[in-house]
């Protein structure tokens, strides 16, 4: 997933990013490092102790294009469009109950042909599984057919990882 998203930086030529849920700071290193020198990042993830190790790794790899934000994603959502605040791509990857809220807030942050890209969305091959109803494999499942029926959107799934929506507002 980290060679794909440095890759699709390196040939979009992508210069801002947002990354929600950062946890140890891998993602969001990964396509920071890809980002041309004018390029920044601006990670979100609410858990302090997370936030230190990625920040940690940030140090260590003297990466100096990320801002952290930490508190809850969906404040710092409504602080960021507030202030008008546009990306060339967005990463979603934090709590999954969240996933419809934040894409909802991040199609607005994004202007005509900017990315936004939801990781987990097989959900370890559980969402195909019609017998499978735990709650987590049901939120990504109708998460998943609301950015299948979202017509501002194309989308397509990728089977890397735990798979990987990638969306390209029209």
């Amino acid at each position: 997933q980290a060679q794909f998203l440095q890759t699709l930086i390196k040939i979009s030529n992508i210069k801002k990013v947002l990354e929600i849920g950062s946890f140890t700071g891998f993602s969001a290193l990964s396509m920071a490092l890809a980002l041309p020198g004018d390029g920044s990042l601006i990670s979100l993830d609410k858990n302090t102790e997370f936030s230190k190790k990625a920040k940690s790794f940030y140090d260590k790899a003297n990466e100096n294009k990320i801002t952290q934000i930490i508190k809850p994603a969906l404040e710092s959502l409504k602080e960021l469009e507030n202030s008008k605040q546009k990306f060339d791509l967005v990463f979603i990857d934090a709590d999954k109950e969240n996933y419809a809220n934040y894409y909802k807030k991040c199609i607005e942050m994004v202007d005509k042909n900017g990315l936004i890209i939801i990781d987990n969305v097989l959900w370890h091959g559980e969402v195909a599984d019609e017998n499978n109803n735990e709650k987590f494999t049901n939120i990504i499942r109708e998460f998943n057919t609301y950015v299948k029926n979202d017509n501002r959107v194309e989308q397509i799934i990728l089977p890397i990882g735990d798979g990987l929506t990638v969306c390209r507002k029209l």
